[in-house]
């Protein structure tokens, strides 16, 4: 599946309701899993960022679809990389030739 690395920050509405963080997370974790995605890592940030997540979602666009959904709740503005591990960074590193 797909990894993605998500680097989140709150509006003006989502840190006004800072105190809401954690029943949003779990909101959005079973927004994920009906999905057939996979939050595997969730931390709370100082700096630049609010929240960063590590998921997979089975495709592309799941995974786009899941982010434009929790946009939409208006609390959250994101930037979204894919993400590579080691064992998908060999297969690309071989289709260089």
């Amino acid at each position: 599946m797909p990894k993605y690395v998500t680097l989140y920050n709150w509006t003006d509405q989502g840190v006004a309701n800072v105190k809401d963080t954690v029943n949003r997370y779990q909101a959005a974790k079973q927004l994920v899993e009906s999905k057939g995605g996979k939050i595997d890592t969730i931390l709370w940030t100082l700096g630049p960022y609010d929240i960063v997540i590590v998921a997979d979602f089975p495709d592309d666009e799941t995974g786009t679809a899941v982010s434009l959904q929790l946009a939409a709740t208006g609390n959250l503005r994101s930037v979204t990389m894919r993400a590579f591990p080691e064992g998908e960074m060999k297969g690309i590193i071989e289709k260089m030739g």
